[in-house]
């Protein structure tokens, strides 16, 4: 697993608002985190599905875990569920979060369409890769370390690539 800590982009500081309308401070950083599958996860086959099941459930429960620490610290964090587009703990706004574009934005990783889809191209993994968001109020520097103490306790491996 990879991760990494940018600041918001263009999109997502006009468009915060209507991803999180309930949040009362801008978002300041965003986390990419990016897990390996095995298996490319451009076809619909029930391997494919599987897998991506098994690793939305995985950044769920990392996912959790990182918000909970930002939140216990005082400020607003959370994630998007790759699945929906949608804030897993916030109030749903009038736009879905498209987690491969936001990919594509910070690391600069190229994409494949196939159908209605998008996949990230990992430099390493291909189009194994299983991306998700998260986003928070405080500063990079603050969700870096914190990321990093949740991380380390789950063995999550930091990249600076991008």
């Amino acid at each position: 697993m990879q991760y990494s800590v940018h600041p918001p982009n263009t999109f997502i500081s006009q468009y915060s608002d209507q991803l999180l309308p309930e949040w009362s401070a801008p978002v300041r950083s965003i986390i990419v985190i990016l897990q390996p599958a095995n298996l490319e996860l451009t076809h619909c086959t029930p391997e494919a599905e599987y897998c991506k099941h098994q690793l939305r459930q995985r950044f769920l429960k990392i996912g959790l875990e990182i918000i909970q620490h930002l939140k216990q610290l005082g400020y607003l964090a959370d994630g998007f569920d790759p699945q929906t587009g949608l804030p897993l703990t916030s109030q749903a706004g009038r736009m879905r979060l498209d987690d491969v574009a936001v990919v594509r934005s910070s690391l600069g990783y190229s994409t494949t369409q196939l159908g209605a889809c998008s996949t990230v191209v990992h430099p390493l993994w291909g189009s194994a890769v299983y991306p998700s968001i998260l986003m928070s109020s405080a500063d990079t520097k603050l969700v870096e370390s914190t990321v990093k103490a949740v991380a380390g306790l789950l063995e999550c491996h930091h990249s600076l690539s991008g």
